[in-house]
């Protein structure tokens, strides 16, 4: 690499040295990661990966992929980048999860105005985090360095995963029946969706961000914020060895309303019971500030539930058991019921 610079690109604002010198401070971090199926190094064209599918009749690959969203801004405002790498791998293991699949391998892509080096690293040490929790192998990336489409001081992260299933172990949300128990799984806060709104209810620029609020347990709003998006991979691949899951919801941007359906057959509806949930306070703080109806609240965030799943009401005490050993102080939140409604609150 030593003759790989270009005066003439620097002048237009990319520095390609910086790029090198940016993967020479993350790979210490995607070290963390490496898993037995990473075949290929950092630096590559591609990432290479060998699937576990010994003992499987129909192996089954399932991907997903999304960004932090404009969680980014309390990022830049906070000047901290250590934990957004934990939401960009949770918005998207999360969603694998929901099918059965077991995560593989990660990329990661940072577009920035200026590649610092330090910061990039920041960022990706949050990934590996993020990966470590999950299981996944961070087996490549890209680092676009865009003066002139981002401002210097600020960047874009989004990624993929891939994981893995036989194809007899897909949840199929078929299998639904009335009388289905809900099991809620907490998130840790508003976790990456919804942020538009947070920025606005709070006019987030403005706001003291580092000020301990009492509402908040005596955390400021920014640490508050910025608190990464919950990982169940682990939660779920022990709920899964115990008991027969019938379905899974993550439950991300457009909050109950939108992601509960998306796991349960047509005619069947979600009945949750109100007093059940267990609200976080920032989910308070933001409707009181913003004077947000519940309906809109639960339209949009998660309200303290991070991943709900379905599983028939004798195997409830087993799997709320499950979860308990995993870590997860899980609770029923509701029952399937024959209903066209899609998701009910009582």
């Amino acid at each position: 690499m030593s003759k790989s610079r270009s005066d003439s690109y620097a002048s237009a604002g990319v520095d390609i040295t910086a790029g090198y010198r940016a993967v020479e401070l993350m790979k210490q971090h995607i070290g963390r990661t490496m898993t037995p199926g990473v075949v290929s190094d950092i630096g590559g064209f591609g990432g290479l990966f060998l699937p576990p599918i010994q003992g499987m009749e129909e192996p089954v690959l399932v991907s997903g992929t999304d960004g932090v969203g404009t969680k980014l801004k309390i990022a830049f405002l906070m000047d901290k980048h250590d934990t957004v790498g934990i939401d960009c791998v949770a918005m998207c293991v999360n969603d694998v999860i929901c099918a059965g699949a077991k995560p593989l391998f990660f990329l990661d892509y940072i577009a920035c105005g200026k590649n610092v080096p330090e910061k990039i690293a920041e960022i990706v040490s949050g990934v590996a985090e993020g990966c470590v929790q999950s299981g996944a192998a961070l087996i490549g990336g890209e680092t676009a360095e865009m003066p002139g489409f981002y401002p210097v001081d600020e960047y874009d992260l989004a990624g993929f995963a891939v994981g893995l299933v036989d194809k007899k172990d897909i949840l199929d949300k078929n299998t639904v029946a009335d009388g289905d128990v809900i099991i809620a799984i907490p998130s840790s806060g508003v976790h990456s969706n919804g942020f538009s709104l947070v920025r606005k209810v709070f006019d987030i620029e403005n706001a003291d961000l580092k000020t301990p609020i009492a509402e908040l347990g005596g955390r400021s709003l920014g640490e508050t914020l910025l608190t990464p998006t919950r990982i169940y991979v682990k939660a779920i691949n022990a709920l899964t060895e115990a008991v027969k899951v019938k379905s899974i919801a993550h439950i991300t941007g457009g909050g109950f309303f939108e992601n509960i359906p998306r796991a349960l057959p047509d005619g069947k509806t979600a009945k949750i019971d109100r007093s059940a949930l267990r609200v976080l306070p920032i989910f308070d703080l933001i409707a009181k500030t913003g004077n947000i109806d519940e309906h809109d609240m639960f339209n949009t965030f998660n309200m303290g539930v991070g991943m709900c799943v379905i599983v028939s009401k004798e195997d409830a005490d087993t799997a709320l058991a499950a979860l308990k050993a995993a870590g997860e102080d899980a609770y029923v939140m509701g029952e399937v019921i024959s209903s066209d409604e899609g998701v009910v609150l009582c």
